[in-house]
């Protein structure tokens, strides 16, 4: 968005935190900033309100925008399927249009009054931007008849904490134990080159192309299983969080299982493993499950990916929303 000329009020390095405790430092900040974005819409130059994901903060949002009959086009709903099943009264009431990217979401929704259309997931408009691995490998410095651990450790920095360490370990363990791999890390652009000092361990900002040409994948859980599903690199993913968050995640969750591609499956597609069970040997033992190429496992998951990318629909995401959102314009 910023690259395109938005105006920001607020950067993403801000705003991109998750959980309960880690969210508690924040909140003086991100009470000033509601406050300022409500006295935004009062300020009569708003037409449209587009708010992405993030319910915490964006629903007290569009019940202000409705109060004040601003239309409002909420894009990347709420996961209302996962927990907090309460808002799904309050989006259907608080929006004009729900656009949705996961295939199972519209059913609720519709069903307590919402006008929520399935427009498909974005990722399928982000495929590797190198597909050629020669290519790809000496712009990196990487040995392209080796096969890639890619190592996917997150995109905030509370994360990084939590995950850089213990996939560093688990990648080292599967190279001790034989599995003849390049560890490679993938940097996400909100994260800063200097969170990475001295891993020696190949550093690279193009995630998705890094899956593409990875044998196999350690990442952490959110929307990259995703876009490793979309690669067909068979993965494991693992998530640490802070352990009073784990602990009422456990008891909100209404799902037993939190990676996309198990989620739209319905079925366990890759291994999930969590908080304490995230070991480096547990990892590594997956891991080397996984990068045999005769592998049975290996070979399922592949044919599991092709089925969740048959679930999302086609591309075209972004231009079915612009026309959403055109249209809520237009009739206001």
């Amino acid at each position: 968005m910023k690259g395109q000329g938005v105006e920001l009020l607020a950067e993403l390095d801000r705003l991109a935190v998750m959980g309960v405790a880690e969210v508690l430092p924040r909140l003086p900040f991100l009470h000033r900033l509601r406050r300022r974005l409500v006295s935004l819409l009062d300020s009569g130059v708003v037409d449209l309100v587009i708010p992405v994901d993030y319910a915490g903060f964006n629903l007290p949002i569009a019940r202000a925008a409705r109060r004040r009959e601003l239309p409002v086009l909420y894009y990347i709903a709420p996961k209302v399927w996962a927990w907090g099943a309460r808002r799904i009264k309050q989006l259907a009431a608080y929006t004009n249009h729900l656009a949705l990217i996961l295939p199972f979401e519209a059913e609720a929704l519709i069903r307590a009054g919402a006008n929520a259309t399935f427009v498909g997931h974005p990722l399928l408009e982000t495929p590797a931007s190198e597909p050629d691995r020669p290519t790809f490998c000496r712009r990196w410095g990487l040995d392209a008849r080796r096969p890639i651990l890619a190592l996917l450790p997150g995109s905030r920095p509370q994360e990084l904490r939590r995950h850089l360490s213990l996939f560093l370990k688990a990648g080292r363990l599967v190279q001790d134990r034989g599995g003849d791999v390049q560890l490679v890390l993938a940097r996400a652009p909100s994260i800063s080159p200097s969170a990475f000092p001295a891993v020696k361990v190949p550093v690279v900002d193009d995630a998705r192309s890094l899956l593409a040409h990875s044998a196999l994948a350690l990442v952490k859980s959110g929307t990259a299983t995703l876009e490793a599903a979309l690669e067909a690199t068979p993965c494991v993913t693992a998530y640490r969080t802070h352990p009073v968050t784990f602990a009422l995640a456990r008891r909100l969750l209404r799902v037993d299982r939190i990676a996309l591609p198990n989620l739209i499956a319905g079925r366990d597609v890759m291994p999930e493993v969590l908080q304490n069970q995230a070991t480096p040997d547990r990892l590594a033992d997956f891991l080397l499950t996984l990068l045999a190429p005769d592998s049975t496992d290996r070979a399922e998951m592949i044919t599991g990916f092709r089925g969740i990318r048959a679930e999302l629909g086609e591309a075209g995401a972004s231009a079915r929303v612009a026309e959403l959102a055109a249209d809520l314009v237009e009739k206001s």
